[in-house]
């Protein structure tokens, strides 16, 4: 356990809040402009999350202001760093990694503070970090544990093989996995991820995460996946790789599942699963679990997508909450002149939540969400203005969660 922070640290850093909250984002990106000078230390992170332009350094700055206004209560945090803390033992940042982030910040921030980094706050700075990466450290060291313990689990990197390919829509595929060996996997829980690691001729190892679409069992998983509109850009390299060259019976190396958004199986509260786009995948999973474990759950799945072209998997979704009495709604915001109404979609337009107020019960319900960061940002703001407490709005998108709430 670490040591307590001193008083004279805590109101140090606390000093500081004034102009992380001006220079913020200026100290991130410079921070990791010095860290991936190191060829080793930049191949761990997924790269599609970096750049002026990305989403990773905006979280990281708002990670970085909010441990400094929160260092009195850092109970406060404890949901920021589980999510930390999961995707560290998915990317497999380990214990020997931390001393070259601690330098890169306390540079970054000599850098961009000037005068104002005083030997003490430097001080006071290096002290903070080593408390907070104390506290990472021993969460993700039980984390590796118990993946490494249950069942069907292990760590670090495991050779998969592609069992099946099967094309969801015009720019969706479905990618089954069965380990090398033979042996059984860890059963995830439904909404958790899987960090690939892919050796992408021209660009090297690289490292990206892909929800599990299908109900937790000990042979296989399947994830599905969009391919993005850049081929060559960081955010469509891995998925045009899969989608033009991986098939079956390749292997790829793949981390035990991880992540904190997942469906609570033991809750017997309502559920409404709200997905758009390709953010249908944990939902996929989550829905596939309740009709084969508790199908007496009284559920609603309300998706969006551009049209019928790109919509994947609506058949498989309609057989599931069919099978079990459960609801489902299809918002499809341009409908192609061959997509018809009752047929193939439900509803003309965006997923809303004057809609949600009166088709879902929303007195009563959790809420799940999962999609492109516009329609987060709109339906997770518009639920918690009506009053919605933060254990009834659970959400997960492509990228670090903590930019969601405060772009």
């Amino acid at each position: 356990m670490a040591a307590a922070l001193s008083a004279k640290t805590i109101a140090i850093v606390k000093s500081t809040v004034p102009a992380l909250r001006t220079h913020g984002l200026d100290i991130t990106r410079r921070m990791y402009e010095r860290l991936f000078q190191d060829a080793p230390i930049r191949a761990l992170f997924n790269q599609s999350h970096q750049g002026t332009a990305a989403s990773q350094p905006v979280a990281l700055a708002n990670a970085v202001l909010a441990y400094a206004e929160n260092i009195e209560n850092l109970g406060a945090l404890a949901p920021a760093v589980e999510r930390i803390a999961q995707k560290h033992v998915a990317l497999r940042i380990l214990p020997e990694h931390y001393p070259f982030v601690a330098a890169a910040l306390l540079g970054a921030i000599k850098d961009v503070l000037g005068a104002a980094a005083t030997e003490e706050v430097i001080s006071a700075w290096g002290e903070a970090y080593w408390f907070l990466a104390d506290v990472l450290i021993g969460r993700e060291t039980v984390i590796s544990a118990d993946l490494a313990a249950a069942p069907g689990g292990w760590t670090g990197w495991r050779d998969f093989v592609v069992d099946r390919v099967e094309r969801e829509s015009d720019v969706i595929k479905s990618f089954y996995l069965r380990p090398a060996d033979g042996r059984a996997v860890l059963r995830h829980r439904p909404g958790q991820y899987l960090t690939f690691e892919a050796d992408i001729p021209g660009s090297g190892l690289v490292k990206r995460n892909y929800s599990i679409s299908s109900a937790p069992d000990d042979r296989h998983y399947r994830v599905t996946i969009k391919r993005e509109a850049a081929p060559g850009a960081p955010a469509g390299l891995v998925s045009n790789w899969f989608h033009d060259y991986v098939g079956i019976g390749d292997a790829l190396k793949i981390a035990p599942p991880a992540g904190d958004f997942a469906l609570d199986v033991a809750d017997d509260r309502p559920v409404v699963l709200l997905s758009g786009g390709v953010g249908l995948t944990p939902m996929v999973s989550m829905l596939e679990t309740i009709a084969r474990d508790c199908p007496d759950r009284r559920a609603w799945y309300v998706h969006g997508a551009l049209n019928g072209a790109v919509h994947a998997m609506g058949s498989h979704v309609k057989s599931l909450a069919k099978s079990f009495g459960g609801a489902v709604t299809t918002f499809y915001a341009e409908p192609a002149t061959t997509d018809v109404r009752g047929v193939h979609f439900d509803e003309h337009g965006m997923i809303n939540v004057d809609w949600l107020k009166t088709n879902t019960p929303i007195a009563e319900a959790v809420y799940y969400l999962c999609g492109p960061r516009p329609f987060l940002r709109s339906l997770v703001r518009e639920l918690y203005a009506l009053g919605l407490p933060a254990d009834r709005v659970r959400y997960e998108f492509f990228g670090p969660a903590e930019e969601l709430l405060t772009a």
